[in-house]
């Protein structure tokens, strides 16, 4: 990968960024899933994005309990759930920009009405999961290194998750990608997957965890790449 085209993808996943910025004033209780992915949409293509790389889905909304849902983007459909005062909403973004991605996901946690602070959540469950995602990124950015294998990456990982007393809700139990051209060159960070880190340009960690009989499934995706060495967040 190019500095050039390194730029380029950063600057897609700053847009993706700013759209989550912006969402943090637009939801609240009330505005119903379809609201969000309209908004979302709309402030992407302001600010130049031209295509969305995930099935032609700019952005996968979940309100509530639905936010323990996983599916593919070619079957998601935003609904009429609207946020309660108290609530949890997830959005995922797929922005693109001349075949380079961006892929940025995050949980907001409502408290009465608003977006706010996940330790003022009334919900323990909600507040307890948001912590353990900022814990499992951490545990991740320190455990991989170049030579480890993405199966290698998976398998701590996932025992990590379940020994915190959360469980991996992805439908296909895996927990990243590399960022590609094409959706369907993906290398994913999934059971039986011997290719390097090393070997992959930039690539995303999006565990979508849920705590063992809870009912709130929590989202926090970055893409990340290897710099001499040292894990990178871009």
């Amino acid at each position: 990968m190019t500095s050039e085209d390194l730029q380029r993808y950063k600057k897609v996943q700053t847009i993706a960024r700013e759209t989550i910025e912006y969402l943090k004033s637009f939801i609240k209780e009330g505005v119903s899933e379809k609201e969000i992915f309209n908004a979302a949409e709309k402030f992407m293509k302001q600010k130049g994005i031209s295509s969305y790389w995930y099935y032609d889905a700019g952005a996968m909304v979940f309100v509530g309990k639905r936010t323990a849902i996983s599916m593919s983007g070619k079957n998601y459909q935003p609904t009429d759930l609207k946020v309660q005062s108290e609530d949890l909403v997830t959005v995922d973004l797929a922005p693109e920009i001349d075949g380079f991605w961006g892929d940025f996901a995050r949980s907001f946690t409502i408290v009465n009405g608003m977006v706010g602070d996940a330790n003022m959540s009334k919900i323990p469950e909600i507040t307890q999961g948001i912590k353990i995602e900022t814990i499992v990124h951490e545990k991740f950015k320190n455990t991989i290194k170049e030579n480890m294998s993405l199966q290698e990456a998976y398998t701590k990982m996932n025992l990590f998750i379940d020994e915190l007393g959360f469980e991996n809700l992805d439908f296909k139990k895996n927990l990243g990608h590399s960022i590609e051209k094409n959706i369907d060159d993906r290398k994913y960070i999934e059971a039986g997957n011997d290719i390097k880190f090393g070997g992959i340009d930039l690539f995303t960690f999006e565990p979508h965890i849920k705590k063992k009989n809870g009912q709130y499934g929590v989202r926090l995706e970055n893409i990340y790449y290897f710099d001499k060495g040292k894990v990178e967040t871009l």
